[in-house]
């Protein structure tokens, strides 16, 4: 393998020019300042984790995991996602706060995806986690929470779409009852959103007609509240009918926040399917074609770190908004820019750290030489003004 150029870097990996360093923080703190108005905190975890613990509790598989080894031989991961880290600290340090816990967090995570083209290794998240709360209430609340973080980032037109992973489970096991590889396999079809490969799947099942027929309808029941009741003829699953009713509870919770018109029922949605236990939804923005965020109910996560508890969140792909949605503006920086000879250094400098108190950026450097006049200091700077240069010095030689 031959030796990288200077100006390379792993693949998979991104530099931020200014410009979309400014877009990201602003994603970032419109979507913070959001979250926290709902009562949600702020939390930071490490960038590494132990691979014992928050690495096999990840949703992440593990070929994707960025696995490295510290002085004692001891695997440690790179995090690939917050939530089973957040779950960790849960677990131990905000064990005696009181329930539910509302967390957000906002930072970078790493998935080795280096042979998947067009992929990114290191990306960003923003998100909330919502702990202690299993009710319908709790579910539509970050459904809610992410539709207005969404519009917080700028994204004005998308679609949520949102399932339930336990309607999927008591339709399978009614239709195909303990026919485990083959229940995965049809999941994985869903999963995938290869609705070819899933008919196929269920001709070599060889089923009866109305089993057949079970199976396939699934795959007509996404739109309003209506699918509620079709929803509902199609399975005499005790579990299906439970998920089905709490999900079209939270669509109701969802009509009261007045928020459903951006909401619609896809019970081919289920998400991770070795991860989340109910509820799961995925955004669409209108320009792009793969999620902007991603969320749903994984009551059985925390109990992996001694803490059985129900939770329930999200995540923004902000790498996917940044470089793929044009709603958010940056205004370009305003700058007062203040020359100088040397003799006239500490006035400068001085002047530059008042205008820097006001608010201004400001930018100094020393006057050339062949500067020929001496420019009038105008003190007065306003915020509105685009740009202004300021000059303290003369012409060489000169006082």
């Amino acid at each position: 393998m031959s030796k990288p150029k200077g100006f390379e870097k792993p693949t998979g990996f991104r530099d931020y020019t200014p410009h979309v360093v400014s877009k990201l923080r602003k994603i970032e703190r419109n979507v913070l300042e959001c979250m926290e108005r709902w009562g949600y905190r702020q939390i930071i975890t490490p960038t590494i984790e132990y691979y014992d613990t928050v690495g096999v509790a990840s949703s992440t598989s593990d070929r994707k995991l960025f696995k490295l080894l510290n002085s004692r031989g001891t695997t440690l991961v790179l995090r690939s996602d917050l939530t089973a880290p957040i779950a960790r600290v849960v677990s131990s340090m905000l064990k005696d706060e009181a329930l539910p816990l509302r967390l957000s967090y906002h930072a970078n995570v790493f998935r080795s995806i280096e042979e998947e083209a067009g992929r990114e290794a290191e990306f960003f998240q923003t998100g909330v986690e919502l702990v202690g709360d299993d009710s319908p209430e709790a579910d539509a609340e970050v459904v809610a929470l992410a539709i207005a973080s969404l519009q917080a980032a700028g994204v004005s037109s998308f679609k949520i779409a949102m399932g339930h992973m336990g309607f999927l489970n008591g339709l399978l096991e009614e239709v195909i009852p303990g026919q485990t590889a083959e229940q995965e396999q049809l999941k994985e079809g869903l999963l995938g959103r290869d609705y070819v490969g899933y008919r196929q799947s269920i001709e070599a099942l060889q089923l009866e007609p109305k089993q057949k027929q079970q199976l396939e309808a699934i795959l007509r029941l996404r739109g309003g509240k209506e699918i509620c009741t079709h929803a509902s003829e199609l399975s005499s699953s005790a579990e299906a009918a439970q998920s089905i009713a709490h999900l079209c509870a939270v669509f109701e919770v969802l009509e009261a926040y007045g928020v459903s018109e951006h909401v619609l029922i896809d019970l081919t949605m289920i998400g991770d399917f070795s991860y989340y236990t109910g509820m799961t939804f995925e955004g669409y923005a209108a320009e792009l074609g793969s999620p902007v965020c991603s969320g749903g109910r994984y009551d059985n996560l925390l109990q992996q770190f001694g803490r059985a508890l129900p939770a329930t969140g999200f995540a923004l792909k902000t790498n996917r908004i940044i470089d793929g949605v044009h709603g958010i503006t940056i205004e370009e920086t305003k700058t007062v820019r203040i020359e100088y000879s040397p003799d006239h250094r500490a006035e400068a400098l001085t002047e530059a750290a008042r205008l820097r108190s006001l608010g201004h950026n400001v930018v100094t450097s020393l006057l050339a030489n062949e500067k020929a006049e001496t420019t009038s200091v105008t003190s007065e700077t306003t915020a509105d003004q685009v740009e202004q240069v300021i000059i303290y010095g003369s012409k060489k030689g000169g006082n």
